[in-house]
């Protein structure tokens, strides 16, 4: 089943795989409702998935805490990022 619509700023387009009886329910509905398939399909993923989607912060922050500790590359990183920011910094800025 193919719908080709203008995609929207913030859209990704997908292409979805459903069976007989679920594109005929979908067009139907859609009919019914004045709104398209993608509509009726992004309502259903935002109500399914989205809605109730609660990240807890905190504990995602204590996981993500030292993820790079280890890293052999970035142990001089302070010294990296500030030449990095300096050289372009100065030429971006028409001083150096």
């Amino acid at each position: 089943m193919y719908i080709i619509h203008h995609q929207s700023k913030g859209m990704k387009r997908t292409q979805l795989y459903l069976d007989e009886q679920m594109a005929r329910t979908l067009a139907a509905l859609s009919r019914q409702k004045g709104t398209t398939v993608s509509e009726l399909v992004r309502e259903s993923v935002q109500e399914k998935y989205m809605s109730k989607v609660d990240v807890d912060k905190v504990s995602l922050a204590r996981q993500l805490s030292g993820i790079w500790r280890n890293r052999k590359d970035l142990e001089e990183i302070d010294q990296t990022v500030r030449g990095l920011r300096k050289g372009k910094r100065l030429k971006r800025l028409g001083i150096g």
